[in-house]
């Protein structure tokens, strides 16, 4: 695991019932991303992943009444089943992006009855976590969590 920096991070860590197989899977296919990484009923529209360290991902997330809210990052690391870490510091290649927000870092750990999922958010200060924080960072990332579960129990 990461060392954690809980004036920056925060974190959602659940156990879901399927491999890190098929988690890591959800997260790198863009057609599986879609079915799970908005909170209901917001959607993702686009998902455009070039899965290597460096890569770039663009995803357009798109609310109930049509508003459109885009992130774009890039991959730092990438090992099979076991972490992804990206980050909005850069929008593609090595383009530094108008202002960074946070690093995300995921794990795929075994654990007792399926795979311990820990997301981890890095934000760059304090007050953008704190803003994170009273954004919803537990409830959205919360509910997309359950909504990874339910997906993954299908594949």
């Amino acid at each position: 695991m990461t060392d954690s920096t809980p004036e920056r991070d925060l974190v959602l860590t659940r156990i879901i019932p399927a491999p890190a197989s098929v988690l890591y899977r959800a997260w790198t296919e863009p057609d599986l991303l879609k079915r799970w990484f908005a909170p209901k009923p917001f959607v993702l529209a686009e998902v455009e992943t070039e899965l290597r360290p460096g890569g770039s991902t663009r995803m357009v997330m798109r609310g109930p009444d049509g508003a459109e809210f885009t992130s774009a990052g890039i991959y730092l690391e990438l090992v099979q089943d076991a972490r992804i870490v990206f980050t909005d510091a850069y929008v593609r290649a090595w383009e530094p992006s108008a202002k960074p927000f946070f690093t995300g870092i995921i794990t795929f750990e075994e654990a007792q009855g399926g795979t311990r999922y820990t997301a981890l958010a890095r934000h760059w200060t304090a007050e953008d976590r704190a803003g994170h924080e009273a954004m919803g960072f537990h409830q959205g990332w919360g509910l997309c969590a359950d909504q990874l579960a339910e997906l993954a129990a299908t594949l």
